[in-house]
């Protein structure tokens, strides 16, 4: 049975890092969900403007079809995809069963750190207070803490993730 596993929390805790290295480990696509942000609210973030709800719904819209198709086709897959408030994933999950979210699980001054050591990202370190603020912690996912490596983070989420 094919799975959707949406790799969430705030900028800078991994997910496309993650996403990255738990495809090569899988054989899974992974999709990277800011490559599907419109040019709007990718030009808002660069100015340092914290998205809205209203500017989420088209992208977590893109995001939902794209989980759908996969889903559909017998395929698995991961996405790396913020999700922080309930009724992101919510709109994520709607029809999609097979989905599964696990929540990369940082404190803010990790992150921080991690934001400001990254080159050439829309998302400034400067923004993360924002996303803290929307974030809505996942009663209903895999939870990782990120305070570890990058290959115990893999292990741990393939570890979970088996039948």
């Amino acid at each position: 049975m094919a799975i959707a596993v949406v790799l969430m929390g705030v900028a800078g805790c991994g997910k496309t890092s993650l996403g990255r290295c738990l495809s090569a480990r899988l054989g899974w696509p992974f999709f990277d969900g800011d490559d599907y942000h419109p040019d709007e609210n990718i030009a808002k973030m660069a100015q340092g403007i914290p998205l809205n709800d209203s500017d989420r719904f088209v992208w977590l819209s893109c995001l939902h079809d794209l989980i759908e198709n996969s889903l559909q086709a017998g395929e698995s897959m991961l996405l790396a995809c913020s999700a922080l408030k309930m009724e992101y994933r919510d709109q994520l999950l709607e029809g999609n069963p097979g989905t599964i979210f696990v929540y990369l699980k940082g404190d803010y001054e990790l992150i921080f750190q991690r934001l400001q050591e990254r080159k050439s990202h829309y998302m400034k370190a400067e923004m993360l207070q924002s996303q803290f603020a929307a974030l809505e912690e996942p009663e209903d996912a895999i939870v990782i803490s990120i305070d570890q490596d990058l290959v115990a983070i893999v292990d741990e989420i393939e570890g979970e993730l088996a039948p």
